[in-house]
């Protein structure tokens, strides 16, 4: 029988991306993981593209932008409460809070995370930095 599993995001920051967001975890399956992430007001992530995974994300609250790039086409779009998008493996990516809140999303990973050699930098769309932190 498989294992029943809950949890609540803490308030402590769990660990920092690749992309420079706080990460705060949430569960883990065989197949994929949820985990929550939060970026500073001010704050713009890194540029990068992953190797082997996939994540669709959804944001909670906050206001901001992200910049998506498959080598052929790219987008920028505004993002906040109820904006899902996906990023395929191989896609650049990289987003900025443009609000006075925190940007805050749900991003689940599949497969599960492997370490911070699965991101790699891409060239972005502005430069990285700021935020409160």
């Amino acid at each position: 029988m498989a294992e029943l599993r809950h949890k609540r995001v803490g308030e402590g920051v769990d660990t920092v991306a690749p992309d420079g967001s706080e990460v705060r975890y949430l569960l883990r399956g065989e197949r994929g993981e949820m985990n929550h992430f939060t970026l500073p007001p001010g704050a713009t992530s890194g540029a990068v593209a992953h190797r082997a995974v996939e994540e669709i994300w959804y944001f909670l609250s906050g206001a901001g932008e992200m910049w998506r790039s498959d080598g052929a086409s790219e987008e920028t779009l505004a993002v906040g409460p109820g904006v899902c998008v996906d990023i395929a493996t191989g896609v650049g990516f990289q987003f900025r809070n443009t609000g006075p809140e925190p940007l805050t999303l749900l991003i689940a990973t599949m497969p599960p995370w492997q370490g911070a050699e699965e991101a790699f930098a891409v060239e972005g769309k502005w430069p990285a930095g700021g935020g409160a932190g």
